[in-house]
């Protein structure tokens, strides 16, 4: 699968095109499908290296976007994992990604930094949403603090993952996994953003990040059913 801004018109752009040409070796009629990356689709035919690389071979479809919309966001950790964690989230079927900044990371994306290293994650969620066919392309964003994401799903609230929270549910589809260390004490107030367990055991950020985003989508797309939350002790026999 390929993103193009105009399916009337299907032209890859020039990495696409030299992949399909150079690394696949496709042959004349071979099967190519298009996207715009906002829900429509079509199956085109591949016609070989030119500026018309792509003959439409179908009707566009259109793929309406799941609801409610799922976010994730992580504060990066050190080495290649935020790739990974993104091509993983994105693979799911989240609709926004979001980069933050936290008081206990170690790893900060300020500046230039900030803005190259985003724009990597764009082109990573790029390469994974045309792996796995997705009708969307996910919102990659950052950096950002909780209070900038919180306006950004705002009306939906916003849930932090940490140990001891209610199972995750689609009616909070906005959640913020904090650095490795958990989350400051300045940003688990009283009052503030609920907070989501994601089991009992202490899971890795970037590890953490996926299974909230796997649990999100899947609790979207019905393919599990939400935990019931435990209800209270039974009081003594009077």
């Amino acid at each position: 699968m390929v993103y193009v801004a105009d399916l009337q018109r299907p032209t890859p752009a020039p990495d696409d095109a030299h992949h399909l040409s150079r690394v696949l070796r496709l042959r004349s009629g071979e099967p190519v499908v298009a996207g715009d990356g906002r829900g429509s689709w079509r199956l085109c035919r591949y016609r070989g290296p030119g500026p018309e690389l792509l003959e439409a071979d179908g009707s566009i479809i259109f793929f309406p976007r799941p609801e409610p919309l799922v976010t994730v966001g992580f504060v990066p950790v050190k080495g290649d994992r935020p790739e990974w964690a993104v091509q993983k989230l994105t693979e799911a079927g989240v609709d926004r990604i979001v980069v933050l900044r936290s008081a206990r990371a170690v790893v900060r994306w300020e500046g230039e930094r900030a803005l190259r290293s985003v724009e990597r994650l764009r082109r990573v969620a790029l390469e994974a949403a045309s792996q796995s066919r997705a009708p969307w392309l996910p919102e990659v964003l950052g950096v950002l603090d909780l209070s900038g994401l919180a306006q950004v799903v705002a009306p939906v609230p916003l849930a932090l993952a940490h140990p001891g929270g209610d199972p995750p549910s689609v009616t909070m589809p906005a959640m913020a996994v904090g650095p490795e260390g958990g989350w400051d004490d300045s940003e688990l107030t009283p009052g503030g953003y609920p907070v989501v367990g994601l089991g009992p055991g202490i899971l890795r950020a970037e590890t953490a990040a996926v299974a909230s985003g796997l649990l999100l989508c899947a609790l979207r797309n019905g393919l599990v059913e939400e935990a019931q939350k435990p209800g209270p002790a039974p009081g003594p026999d009077l």
